[in-house]
């Protein structure tokens, strides 16, 4: 009876010192009731959602409008003229001007392309980028799979590979070390330069003045806002990438299949597709044995778009809009720092550290996405897997492994080259349980939790009490900020 009671009030007295330190918090207070309103299912079902890097959640009201809509609409395929059809191309167009505002994206300047995701977005761009020998693709270590897979395109057309390395502790990238790589742009050449607005392993948020500075050096810049969109302000207004690749369910849950590549005319002018499909062309003949691809937009929208889902984008961002994206970022800045905090106190009765964070050890300069490993009394890493399996049976979601960053990953575990090439040099397909039986089974990936929309202190909370359960001292620090 006494332990029953005891721990409920030391979470109180631990939130009460919290709210002391980020007075800022309270200012958050409406999301919730969001939560409340629109996401009851989380505490009714007792779930502990921490894996908002990898999507975002969905609202009742959200899905209740989307369902209303489609029942008392009829939908035809937009590349018609006819009633149905019609409007469908109307909600489209609505939908893709609501976009653009949302991201202060003057039309003058930009175009949305539809895609079924962030993914599709960025293949658009490398499939379609001019490469050819003496170009050259440049990008930091720390990009997403789906950024790095453009080298294949880029090796392909004769292209050079330039990776930027990362600095560790905090996987940053060193201003001169930038610098020095952004004077490679070769003069007369094609030269596109990638990487993410926030790092989806670290949670780094690399500047988003690297923009400016990259594109006056003579680089075509493409930005993977995947990670930092969720949670804060993307102004097009202000800082000018040439391509911005994002999904819209890791901003809003809902719907999964549709992301956007949003890019500067004359950026998305210069791509040249490698094929074309129906609808993004004007005219094709096959005895002639010509197209001539639809402009703008058109061109890189292939086949029919998931018109049933795309009006659910609008319901999505009226619910941020309604929240405001500055007050999401504020609670997440507020529950990320205590978390650091917390978890760099825990010490085994040793007094070895129990955790080590990847990535900036504070708030400044990085996103609500925490990535660390845990280790024994020993200095031992425990296994992600361990520590995944028993956040499941404390109905804790989180994330492990390399998250589909493998720079990062390499970097964080200190991984070499040689380790790495060694357990890749042979010609057969090897699964990822055969490389992390090579490398180090208990050394190639990490645990992940991040913050969002509804996070609250209970969540973290129940995180923390998780990665106390790993300390070897009976007695671990007390939880007050």
């Amino acid at each position: 009876m006494t332990v029953a009671i005891a721990e409920p009030r030391r979470r109180e007295r631990s939130e009460d010192a919290f709210r002391a330190a980020f007075p800022e918090y309270a200012e958050t207070e409406l999301l919730d009731e969001i939560r409340a309103r629109e996401l009851s299912r989380l505490d009714e079902q007792g779930h502990v959602y921490l894996d908002y890097t990898g999507g975002g959640l969905y609202g009742e009201t959200q899905i209740r409008r989307h369902v209303d809509l489609l029942l008392g609409t009829v939908f035809g395929n937009p590349h018609s003229a006819n009633p149905t059809s019609a409007a469908t191309s109307d909600l489209v167009e609505r939908c893709r001007r609501h976009v653009l505002r949302y991201f202060r994206a003057s039309p003058d300047e930009y175009v949305l392309v539809f895609t079924a995701n962030a993914s599709q977005a960025l293949k658009l761009v490398g499939e379609s980028y001019p490469f050819a020998p003496g170009d050259q693709f440049l990008l930091t270590f720390d990009n997403h799979n789906s950024v790095n897979g453009i080298r294949e395109f880029d090796r392909a057309h004769g292209a050079r590979t330039i990776y930027v390395p990362l600095a560790l502790p905090d996987m940053r990238v060193a201003d001169e070390v930038l610098e020095r790589h952004l004077e490679l742009a070769a003069p007369g050449r094609h030269n596109l330069f990638a990487y993410p607005a926030q790092s989806n392993f670290s949670g780094v948020r690399h500047p988003l003045e690297w923009i400016a500075r990259a594109r006056r050096r003579g680089w075509d810049v493409l930005l993977d806002a995947a990670a930092f969109v969720p949670t804060n302000r993307l102004d097009l207004s202000l800082y000018h990438p040439d391509y911005v690749a994002l999904s819209f369910y890791k901003m809003f849950g809902y719907p999964t299949g549709v992301g956007a590549l949003i890019a500067r005319r004359e950026a998305l002018a210069k791509l040249h597709r490698p094929w074309f499909a129906g609808g993004t062309i004007t005219v094709a003949s096959v005895q002639a044995d010509r197209h001539f691809l639809a402009p703008g937009a058109e061109a890189f929208e292939d086949g029919t778009l998931d018109y049933a889902s795309l009006p659910a984008v609008s319901f999505g961002l009226e619910l941020l809009e309604e929240i405001g994206i500055e007050r999401i970022g504020r609670r997440v800045r507020c529950l990320t720092g205590w978390l650091l905090a917390r978890l760099a106190a825990l010490r085994h009765a040793g007094g070895r550290p129990l955790v080590r964070i990847f990535g900036p050890a504070d708030v400044e300069g990085r996103g609500g996405t925490v990535a660390m490993n845990f280790y024994d009394e020993a200095g031992r890493v425990i296994d992600h897997q361990v520590v995944e399996l028993e956040a499941g049976r404390r109905g804790i979601s989180l994330r492990t492994g390399c998250f589909c960053n493998p720079g990062a990953g390499e970097a964080a575990l200190g991984l070499t080259r040689d380790g790495i090439t060694a357990c890749m040099s042979g010609e057969e397909r090897i699964t990822y349980e055969e490389f992390r039986g090579c490398i180090d089974a208990e050394s190639t990936g990490a645990v992940r939790v991040s913050m969002g929309l509804a996070s609250t202190f209970a969540d973290v909370w129940r995180f923390y009490e998780l990665a106390e359960s790993f300390c070897s001292s009976s007695t671990s620090p007390s939880a007050s900020v």
